[in-house]
This record gives C-alpha cells, sequence and structure tokens, in this order.
C-alpha cells in the first residue's frame, strides 16, 4: 500500500531536492522526513503554498525550517504518533508526517515563515582554525565582530576546547569540547586570545529564554544527539558568559564598526558562517566594499582579517576562506560539511587570477573577497 502511495507522487520539489543533501549531510533520518514530506504535503495546502510559492527555496533552506517544525511539535509531546518517530521508536513516516500535517498545517506554516536560527557550534572549530592561522602570520589578539550571530554561541569560541586532528587547541579546560573529523594533516596550534567579541542580528535570541533554547535545539536533527548536548552545554555557558549581541541590519551595523577606532596591536576580525545566503545581492556588495574598504586601511598595527564560513556560489561545497589585510592574502584554509561535522584542509593561496576563475560562472561575487 505504502508503496503504492510513493510511486503516485513526482520525484521533484524542494523536500524531495534537500532530502539528498540531508542524506549527504550524513542525516537519513531527516532525509526520510523530507521524503515522507514531500509524499504527504497534499495534506498541509498552508504549508505546501508556502514552499511552492517561495522564490528562492533553498537558499532559505526551507526544507531544514519544514524539518524543524516537525521537530517542534514532537518535542511539544502533544502528538504522540511523531515523538515516536522523532525518538526513533518506529519507522512509519509516512503515517506520522500525514497525522502532523494534517493537524497543525498553520503551526507548521507560521514556524516556517521565521528565518532558521540554527548557532551551529560545530562551525567553530572551522573558525578557530582560520583564527590560529591569523595568529601564526599576524602574532596578535582579536577583536571579534560577527555578521548574524544568533544566539551569540560562537562569539564565546575562545571559552571552547578544539581536537583538530590530534591537535588541541583554545581554553583546554572548557566543558565544551568542539572535535570534527579531521581529513588531512592536523593545523599548527597557536593561541586563540580574544580581547573582545560582539555580534550582529536581526532577531537576536537570548540564551537565557527557554522558548529560545528550544528553538533552536529543533533545528539540531534528530539523529544527531552529539549535537544537541554539545548544543545544549554552548547554551548553558552562555547564560554565565552573556555573549554580546545587538539588534540591526548587518550591512550598517558593520559600517558603524569598521568605522570605530580600532586598538594598536589587536587584530579586528570580522567573520559569519552561513548568512550571505539571507542577504540580498545589494547587501552582499555593500558587505563586501566594507570589508575592503576597511582592509584598504589596515596597518601591521591594526590589522583586518575576514573570516567566511559560506556556501560556494554554484552551493557545490562549503568553503572557509580567511583574508588578511594589510598584506591582502586570501587563503583556502578547507573545505568543511555544512555544520562543521568534518574539515578537510586545503591550505591553498588564492591569487586574483584563481579567484576570477571561480567567479566566471556565477555572479554572486560577493560571495568571496574582492577580484583585485
Amino acid at each position: 500500500m505504502l508503496m503504492n502511495r510513493i510511486a503516485c507522487v513526482t520525484e521533484s520539489g524542494e523536500l524531495w531536492r534537500q532530502s539528498k543533501v540531508a542524506r549527504e549531510l550524513g542525516s537519513p533520518f531527516v532525509a526520510a522526513v523530507l521524503e515522507a514530506g514531500h509524499r504527504q504535503l497534499r495534506h498541509a495546502p498552508l504549508t505546501a503554498d508556502l514552499i511552492n510559492g517561495w522564490a528562492d527555496p533553498s537558499a532559505a533552506a526551507l526544507a531544514m525550517r519544514f524539518n524543524a517544525a516537525l521537530h517542534a511539535i514532537a518535542r511539544r509531546g502533544d502528538r504522540p504518533d511523531l515523538t515516536a518517530l522523532y525518538g526513533g521508536e518506529h519507522q512509519h513516516f509516512d503515517e506520522a508526517i500525514a497525522a502532523a500535517l494534517r493537524a497543525e498545517d498553520r503551526f507548521i506554516c507560521e514556524w516556517m515563515r521565521h528565518t532558521p536560527q540554527t548557532n551551529e557550534t560545530g562551525r567553530a572549530a572551522a573558525i578557530a582554525t582560520a583564527l590560529m592561522t591569523a595568529r601564526r602570520q599576524l602574532g596578535l589578539p582579536f577583536e571579534l565582530l560577527e555578521l548574524g550571530s544568533s544566539c551569540g554561541l560562537n562569539l564565546n569560541l575562545a571559552r571552547y576546547a578544539y581536537n583538530l586532528g590530534g591537535t588541541m587547541a583554545g581554553d583546554l579546560g572548557s566543558p565544551i569540547l568542539v572535535e570534527p573529523e579531521w581529513r588531512g594533516e592536523p593545523p599548527v596550534a597557536a593561541p586563540i586570545k580574544v580581547i573582545s567579541a560582539r555580534g550582529v542580528d536581526l532577531n537576536p535570541l537570548n540564551a537565557c529564554d527557554e522558548a529560545t533554547r528550544e528553538r533552536l535545539l529543533c533545528f539540531v536533527w534528530a539523529d544527531q544527539p552529539r549535537r544537541a548536548r554539545r548544543l545544549e552545554q554552548a547554551l548553558a555557558m552562555a547564560r554565565v558568559h552573556k555573549p554580546a549581541v545587538e539588534r540591526g541590519n548587518a550591512v550598517t551595523w558593520l559600517s558603524d564598526r569598521l568605522a570605530d577606532p580600532q586598538e594598536d596591536g589587536v587584530c579586528r576580525v570580522v567573520f559569519h558562517s552561513m548568512v550571505l545566503q539571507y542577504l540580498s545581492m545589494p547587501e552582499r556588495q555593500h558587505v563586501l566594499d566594507t570589508i575592503t574598504d576597511a582592509g584598504a586601511r589596515a596597518t601591521r598595527e591594526r590589522p583586518l582579517t575576514w573570516i567566511s564560513f559560506e556556501w560556494t556560489p554554484l552551493r557545490d561545497e562549503v568553503q572557509l576562506l580567511l583574508t588578511c589585510w594589510p598584506t591582502y592574502e586570501t587563503h583556502l584554509i578547507a573545505r568543511c560539511h555544512a555544520y562543521g561535522n568534518w574539515i578537510e584542509p586545503i591550505g591553498r593561496t588564492l591569487t586574483p587570477q584563481s579567484l576570477a576563475a571561480r567567479l566566471e560562472h556565477s555572479q554572486l561575487k560577493a560571495d568571496y573577497v574582492a577580484v583585485a
């Protein structure tokens, strides 16, 4: 009976496409949720209209919003069949999800209207790797400026411990250990000393708020409990060491912060992870121009570093890029799992010509550092 229902559904649509991405990212459970969601979407007309009418559903991560909405219902506990599914107690995906879609269409639709707030602490390992590279080059402590900080958990990255292919870094006494699969030569350790850390978000989240903590946990995939435990630990730390996250537009906030006086002997760092896709092209270009203009003013006593953890314009891989001024050197440090589960070091310096070649088939030039 189930196979007959499956056969009648076209294997296309955003949920079906993103199920393959989820499986590639290591979550067969979320892949199965999205496949069943695709098959049963007719039971939720409001949600179906939202997904089908969205101009760029992949960039907006609508499939991840869909799974998180179902996860929220499951965690709520008043749909026992869905709760049992997300708890790994059965595999009747179609039946449980169809029932949830029929009963919770409006809730799911409203949940999906809000931008994802994952605040993935696993990405802190990649940012820390880039910071160690900058520290080895510049020998200075850091002032951090983060775009799209969400709850600000990665502003506390200097308070975490890291195991990077056997290289231990960060605060080795921390209760939080970020330990990605390291696919290559481990990095050379360097201090991650942060003098100050500030961020901005359109809708900053408060780690002390129970609803906020619950929403963040709903975006963690149910078959990855290690991520959930690490997130809970990072939220607990953020309640003690509260991140400084301002409400505002990233573009104007960054312009103001980069115009602030910079201390001698401190490296100013702009960083972001999985943020550019939520900005319009004019906003991306403005961010790029703002950073490169500030880079042109950088000196050896007051250097600027830019760290980007983002999809490539063709969305074929996530790359960790580092640009340092005043030398204006750009390093392709690694390719990474989207949530930081693994890091594959590359360690290649990019020339303006190699950057131009990468951008030849894409208009999303602000996804990369400026081409000189």
